[in-house]
């Protein structure tokens, strides 16, 4: 269970280093696509999923209609595609795990020990 204001945290697979908020939003908004010389693979949670809603308004700073408008128009000028989506937090959480480059985020409650958080808030 997830509560209302709890620390969402942003993952990496364990070779990625720490980074800040600037970075993660360059990363979610295509405007960068690696951290140092790592290439990066973001990850979402589905539309409405209550965990995607708390990353975008507290690490992107926007609503889902700005974020969802912002690919609208991305993708039709042709500048990419918005990250690829997993159903749930654990999905991600084993993507990420197993996944070279990927990053993605989750709820503190649910990241297990020793996971490799690359920024909290």
């Amino acid at each position: 269970m997830i509560f209302a204001g709890e620390e969402v945290l942003v993952i990496g697979h364990s070779a990625l280093p720490k980074t800040d908020k600037l970075t993660v939003q360059r990363l979610y908004t295509g405007r960068a696509v690696s951290i140092g010389q790592q290439q990066v693979l973001p990850i979402n949670l589905p539309t409405g999923n209550s965990v995607r809603e708390d990353f975008l308004l507290t690490c992107m700073e926007q609503s889902e209609e700005q974020y969802t408008g912002y690919w609208l128009v991305r993708r039709y000028v042709g500048k990419g595609a918005p990250p690829q989506e997993m159903g749930s937090v654990d999905e991600v959480i084993k993507y990420v795990q197993a996944t070279p480059g990927a990053i993605g985020y989750a709820p503190a409650s649910k990241v297990p020990r020793g996971t490799n958080v690359i920024f909290r808030r």
